[in-house]
């Protein structure tokens, strides 16, 4: 797992003997990885862990962090020479990878940034500017989902609403039991966004919403927006790759982002911004400015000045990686997926309750509703019980508080759900925690 060029690498005198040592894994794409291989991987993991939230910051396996630390140490070494001749070239590399997994049009429709709410900036900044200038009329409406990230809901303020844009909230039906009720309550939000002679300029659609996590149709939400003359549509997925199959011309979204560091065993932080070729793609502009400024997005991107860009030059490595596994991608998905419902059925099971969704609008994370008995009233019980859960049982998984609805009877409503995730390093033993169950962590937690 050299970094590319290495002829030039070693042309310029670098000395191999000083880079990070090379992973034992074998590179043979017949070779798959076993067992022992994977606990390899993540034995860098803090040991005693219940580590069963991988949907918040992802898990990069060793190998990778020896690759990440040897394109680290390549530029240290030569920073000139690297900038130079082969950051630009290895960036593109790592694009045309996406390009492929993905399935876009062209390579210049995906640019590498930091982060999901880097992308949502260079969206949202770019409908924001429409608002300023004109383009778009005071009034004209973004619809989203009220369970939308809060980084995305905050982009919406800082530059749509303060250009006279309005805010449409879509809201999320939870407990689910299908998707039509999502399809019924985003068409109301669409006829309320046109109502009075207005338009609808943007449209912000989750592709795997993050509490409560539920797979959202986006290729039906997407066609229906098409109908209905919504000019521009985002799909937020800062989930999706890695954990359900992605392919943006079938999505037909404008824009379509994904983080490479949740399920894609990307190094924190890295994500890919589709923008599908069309008249306005000069308009969309990295909100940090640098010498690239007006060469296009993904060229500008590729250089916001001095930093480390390491995290963006491993993804070669990362698909040989992903590759080591049967099926690649597909397969890890598969048994992610598989995993992470018998383990949410069996604490459902064990707890009386049952799953926030069908397990087909879930991922390789689920919802698993909590025991009454545990009280969880508000996001500040919720946070409490999570924190009781690291400190006391070490078990590391985010809890959602599911606030009561009007006109609910909310006798035996289910208000508390722990979101489990599933990734390979997991073991059942991890949903299997000793002395952690409902009435101790009730009488701990005080709750």
């Amino acid at each position: 797992m050299e970094p590319a060029n290495d002829d030039d690498h070693r042309a310029n005198g670098s000395d191999h003997t000083h880079l990070a040592k090379k992973p034992k894994l074998s590179t043979s794409s017949s070779s798959l990885i076993t067992d022992s291989e994977i606990r390899e991987e993540f034995a860098h993991h803090q040991t005693g862990i219940a580590r069963i939230n991988n949907g918040s910051f992802g898990s990069c396996p060793a190998s990778i962090i020896a690759a990440q630390k040897r394109w680290q140490l390549r530029f240290l070494q030569q920073p000139d020479d690297f900038f130079l001749n082969h950051l630009q070239k290895r960036i593109l590399h790592s694009r045309t990878i996406i390009k492929d997994v993905i399935n876009a049009e062209h390579v210049d429709e995906v640019s590498l940034v930091d982060n999901a709410t880097t992308a949502a900036a260079i969206v949202l900044q770019h409908v924001g500017w429409a608002f300023a200038e004109g383009r778009f009329k005071k009034g004209d409406a973004v619809v989203m989902l009220h369970c939308a990230f809060q980084a995305v809901k905050k982009s919406i303020e800082a530059y749509v609403t303060r250009a006279g844009g309005s805010v449409i909230v879509v809201h999320l039906p939870f407990p689910l039991r299908s998707e039509e009720e999502i399809v019924a309550e985003f068409r109301k939000a669409l006829a309320k966004g046109k109502a009075n002679g207005k338009k609808v300029r943007l449209a912000i659609i989750d592709h795997i919403t993050s509490m409560p996590c539920v797979v959202i149709p986006v290729r039906d939400l997407v066609k229906i927006c098409r109908e209905e003359g919504v000019e521009r549509v985002f799909v937020d997925a800062a989930h999706a790759i890695g954990s359900v199959p992605v392919d943006v011309k079938e999505i037909g979204a404008d824009f379509y982002v994904s983080n490479l560091h949740k399920w894609f065993f990307c190094p924190p932080s890295v994500a890919f911004l589709y923008c599908r070729k069309s008249p306005v793609s000069p308009d969309l502009h990295h909100p940090v400015v640098s010498h690239e400024y007006g060469n296009g997005l993904a060229i500008e991107s590729a250089w916001i000045g001095t930093r480390d860009y390491s995290s963006q030059l491993v993804i070669p490595e990362v698909l040989e990686f992903i590759n080591r596994f049967e099926g690649g991608i597909e397969g890890i998905r598969l048994r992610n997926h598989k995993a992470v419902i018998e383990m949410g059925q069996m604490l459902a099971n064990a707890w009386g309750t049952s799953l926030g969704c069908p397990p087909d609008m879930s991922l390789g994370m689920a919802m698993v509703g909590l025991p009454v008995n545990l009280r969880i009233l508000s996001d500040k019980d919720a946070l409490n019980l999570r924190n009781h859960l690291r400190d006391h049982f070490a078990v590391e998984v985010p809890i959602h508080y599911e606030e009561i609805k009007e006109l609910q009877d909310g006798d035996g409503y289910l208000t508390g759900y722990a979101r489990i995730s599933h990734q390979v390093y997991n073991k059942v033993d991890d949903y299997k925690v000793e002395g952690c169950n409902s009435s101790a962590c009730a009488r701990r937690s005080n709750l």
